[in-house]
């Protein structure tokens, strides 16, 4: 079971301590232990027993509030191998790619385990999270951070060394129905296969991409395989704003550009997709490209 993360604070909890200006310290709390900083120490026995949200006091007289951190608090303080999925782009996939309480999920790379902790949160203990990292290293800091934010391994979770498209091919693999796949790398679409035999009809493939030709690929090659119907691309900026009396204002500095994501439904098993009504833009494909017209014929784009 994972640890439930109420009430007063218990050693083993991770708490946040957060000073005047900001600045965040994330601990464990151990019995005896001593949080230490130039502003001075604080004692854990002080914080344990205690509620969240009490105010404790450094050796200098310094004020920190004590809270149990956020998830999203959590992502950008843990440890990092790969780059890790931002909590505005993990809240997006949760949210657009719909994973329930009790989805089976599939997701590939794991990384530094951000969105797994993500993905692990909406599944719930009834789900299932199979997570493929090629990487031993990364899955290693991976598996750290995920027991570090549940307080011990998460019964959902099925953490793989190795890659995707190998370990569902392979002749001793064992098939998994997925709900949902996540695919988080470099080409995702050289998994769309292994994806599409996984999912069940009706599921939904995410993937998350930095770059604008890395999306075009990902977008064509899903409306090419045929399994899927009409993919959907998006990203998301945040801009938070200050707010002081009457000087509100946006702040001058935003979380731009982090990645695309592209979601696309599966399809049941032989059917076809229906035909795209909306012409392209003409020279999208190169001048040499053809599409059908409403009539059934092919016509050549011209400069």
């Amino acid at each position: 079971m994972t640890r439930v993360r109420r009430g007063p604070f218990q050693a083993g909890d991770l708490v946040q301590l957060t000073d005047q200006k900001g600045r965040q310290h994330t601990i464990t709390l151990e019995e005896g232990k001593t949080f230490h900083t130039h502003r001075g120490r604080v004692e854990h026995d002080e914080l344990i027993g205690r509620p969240e949200g009490v105010v404790v006091k450094a050796g200098s007289g310094t004020a920190y509030v004590a809270l149990r951190p956020l998830l999203a608090d959590f992502t950008l303080s843990m440890k990092r191998g790969a780059t890790i999925v931002y909590p505005k782009d993990a809240a997006q996939i949760v949210a657009m790619a719909d994973v329930f309480p009790g989805a089976r999920v599939v997701e590939a790379g794991a990384g530094s385990g951000a969105l797994t902790n993500w993905l692990l949160r909406a599944v719930g203990e009834e789900g299932a999270v199979h997570s493929f990292e090629r990487r031993a290293d990364f899955a290693d800091i991976a598996r750290r951070n995920v027991e570090r934010y549940f307080g011990g391994p998460h019964p959902a979770w099925h953490l793989t060394v190795g890659d995707l498209v190998a370990s569902l091919s392979a002749d001793d693999a064992e098939p998994i129905e997925a709900d949902r796949v996540v695919l988080d790398m470099l080409a995702p679409w050289e998994c769309l296969e292994v994806s599409a035999g996984a999912l069940v009809p009706g599921g939904l493939i995410c993937v998350y991409v930095a770059t604008t030709t890395q999306v075009s690929r990902v977008v064509e090659a899903l409306r090419e395989h045929g399994a899927f119907f009409e993919p959907h691309t998006w990203e998301t900026l945040v801009r938070s704003w200050h707010v002081e009396g009457l000087a509100v204002r946006p702040d001058h500095r935003m979380i731009g550009h982090t990645g695309f994501l592209v979601t696309a439904r599966r399809l049941a098993e032989g059917e076809t997709p229906p035909e795209r009504r909306r012409r392209p833009a003409k020279g999208a494909y190169g001048n040499d490209w053809t599409t059908p017209t409403d009539t059934g014929t092919a016509t050549t784009e011209t400069p």
